[in-house]
């Protein structure tokens, strides 16, 4: 709810930087349909004044309803799924004002992030297209792997980038290359594997790394990750480091290895924005060293 979003806010003591802009269900379809674009001319303000601004859109599913209704109950001609013809332009006049501003006149920016409800997801639908058309990318979240526990629950086959690693930072895209495509490859044989138990090595080797590597992926609710933090973890799973830990044990491993690492190291990804050979070498070394010693101590316990 509206109320508690805004005591998280306050409990990280965020409400001096932010705004709530909030049209709920039991306001007027008009305020609904107006409350994204209010909240869109108060973030330009920051843009326009060489401020850096990110408004979240939650969501514009229900903005197009409101505006569903509004129009017909003018008369206008309804057209797929009874929405108005002009329901892409309502979207495309919002999500457009986002923009990097040049240097000219302030070098502020309006970053965008618009939510989306699929119905059974079906991403196929008018909104979800006409909206994934506007964007440079989507991030599909999905019921039944966050049922699973998976959460996030991102499916990595939908979810796409146009951007993609340009916008990452150079360590992020020297450990994180693979991840994609490893993830996508693993969901497929994942589903095979469920109806044979004679698998190849390649096979096998590619569901063992798949299930560790979402395994690692999992993350808390409220709980932020620091880049170079984020670095180490993904680059214990795509070098391989995780292949002989057990799946049970990937998060006490997270835990051990953020508690372990040299803080020396992690200040120097974080300060270099990338992995040079040197720090490649030590943390090669570190994380030899540290999975063999927590490997075996699992190995002591259990015995």
């Amino acid at each position: 709810t509206v109320a508690q979003l805004v005591k998280t806010l306050q409990d990280a003591d965020c409400m001096k930087f932010s705004i709530v802009v909030a049209a709920t269900a039991s306001d007027p379809a008009p305020l609904q349909f107006l409350a994204p674009y209010s909240g869109c001319a108060m973030a330009e303000y920051f843009r326009d004044n060489g401020m850096h601004a990110l408004i979240v859109y939650d969501d514009l599913s229900k903005q197009s309803v409101a505006y569903r209704q509004m129009s017909l109950l003018l008369r206008r001609p309804p057209g797929r799924e009874a929405f108005p013809g002009d329901v892409f332009y309502l979207h495309s006049r919002l999500l457009e004002r986002a923009s990097k501003m040049s240097d000219e006149v302030g070098a502020g920016s309006l970053t965008a992030l618009p939510v989306i409800e699929t119905q059974a997801g079906d991403v196929s639908a008018y909104i979800p297209t006409n909206v994934i058309s506007i964007t440079d990318g989507q991030i599909f979240l999905e019921t039944e792997l966050f049922y699973k526990g998976v959460r996030p629950a991102i499916n990595v086959g939908l979810s796409v980038s146009r951007v993609g690693s340009a916008a990452q930072m150079k360590a992020m895209k020297q450990v994180a290359g693979t991840l994609k495509l490893e993830l996508a490859q693993y969901r497929e044989v994942a589903a095979f594997a469920q109806f044979g138990s004679d698998l190849d090595a390649a096979t096998q080797f590619l569901l063992n790394r798949g299930a560790r590597l979402v395994e690692m992926l999992k993350q808390a609710q409220y709980a932020p990750i620091p880049f170079e933090q984020q670095v180490a973890i993904v680059y214990a799973g795509t070098k391989g480091f995780l292949d002989k830990v057990e799946v049970s044990d990937i998060v006490p491993y997270e835990q051990k290895l953020l508690a372990s690492i040299d803080k020396g190291l992690l200040e120097t990804i974080k300060k270099d924005g990338q992995i040079t050979p040197d720090t490649d070498a030590k943390m090669k070394a570190f994380f030899e060293g540290f999975t063999t010693s927590f490997i075996s101590a699992k190995g002591s316990v259990g015995a």
